[in-house]
């Protein structure tokens, strides 16, 4: 499957030329998420059988790169979009599913919330029964990407009986759902992550993912390849275009005393050899995890974690280097790197964050040698 040919008139066309805006005006990506459902890409990961395209995590992660090279903020919503379709398809209606295939339908994530933070394992918000159908979410969610601009929300609560917590599919017109903010932020400015209060939301039983109390498995089975590679795949296409708009700004530019350009810098070739070194580990790293998780090896989990964690780190020094080696020039908007750089930030502080990521896996290399 050749998806690269569909996304790639879409990136020139749509999302490059709109990516300043959709940054300075805080500005959802509507056209470019209808002009990538037109072609078909919302229902990359969706089933042929309900009109999807049939494609896994090697084909999401293909677009959300090339994406990501010009606007981060597309393809986070994207990415969060793609992570909520991996729940929706075993679990889900087949109208949804279909409405997805079809490009109709954007879903997103709702996980984070304001009482356990990036604990996103541990949420407080409740699903109360109510009579034999129905249950009533309340919750007080946090920095969710695409609030009140996506169709559903995959939304997590505490088990309705017992221990555990529970995945939903919620209706984002439902009564009882309020944004109760507009996302003002540093970077990812378009991506409407915003806090959802959910009160007394009356939800059908038939809208749940999966069995009640087994959020947990679900979302080690079917979310985490996606969610994990994904984000650091944002990571990975930003470093790709902030680095190519930091090369051409170096080699194109030039000393009128002595003819000598910034590229004859020894200094300055350094620090671009520094950054795209990182850069390559941190896509290779993030490759691996993607043949890890098809082949099914015992180490999938830990190279999910760990290229997440490697390219939300790596995408911190790369645009720190970008902006060092362009100098002043960098800070006007027209290069587009200080765009990149702000967006960048954001992969670290999200959930599991680079030092939640970090405590686990140095906790699994301790008890492995217990």
């Amino acid at each position: 499957m050749e998806v690269l040919s569909l996304v790639e008139p879409i990136v020139r066309d749509v999302i490059a030329p709109a990516a300043s805006h959709t940054d300075q005006a805080a500005v959802y990506p509507r056209q470019a998420l209808q002009a990538l459902g037109r072609v078909g890409l919302l229902g990359l990961i969706s089933a042929p059988e309900v009109g999807g395209m049939g494609g896994g995590l090697r084909q999401a992660v293909q677009v959300v790169e090339r994406i990501a090279q010009d606007c981060p903020c597309t393809a986070m919503v994207l990415t969060m979009h793609y992570c909520g379709v991996a729940l929706i398809e075993p679990f889900a209606d087949i109208q949804v599913r279909r409405a997805i295939a079809q490009g109709e339908h954007i879903t997103t994530l709702a996980v984070s919330e304001s009482g356990s933070r990036s604990h996103i394992w541990a949420p407080t918000g409740t699903a109360a029964a109510q009579g034999e159908d129905t249950v009533l979410l309340n919750a007080h969610k946090s920095m969710i990407t695409s609030a009140g601009q996506a169709d559903s929300y995959v939304w997590i609560s505490r088990a309705s009986q017992g221990e555990g917590n529970t995945l939903w599919l919620v209706d984002s017109r439902l009564p009882g759902l309020s944004v109760p903010q507009a996302f003002d932020g540093m970077g990812l400015r378009g991506n409407a992550s915003s806090p959802i209060a959910a009160q007394n939301v009356a939800v059908s039983s038939r809208c749940r993912l999966g069995d009640d109390g087994a959020g947990e498995a679900v979302k080690a089975q079917y979310l985490m390849p996606y969610f994990t590679t994904l984000i650091a795949t944002t990571s990975v296409g930003l470093m790709q275009g902030i680095l190519r708009r930091a090369v051409q700004h170096v080699a194109s530019t030039r000393f009128a005393e002595s003819g000598g350009g910034l590229a004859d810098l020894p200094t300055i070739r350094a620090y671009l050899a520094k950054a795209q070194l990182l850069a390559d580990q941190a896509q290779l790293l993030r490759d691996d995890a993607v043949n890890a998780v098809l082949a099914q090896r015992a180490d999938a989990r830990t190279r999910l974690l760990q290229s997440k964690a490697a390219a939300a780190e790596a995408a911190l020094e790369v645009s720190n280097t970008a902006m060092r080696v362009c100098g002043g020039a960098a800070f006007r908007k027209e290069l587009g790197i200080e765009r990149l750089f702000r967006d960048a930030r954001a992969a670290s502080v999200m959930a599991p964050t680079t030092d939640v990521i970090y405590d686990m896996l140095g906790k699994a290399l301790c008890d492995a040698a217990a």
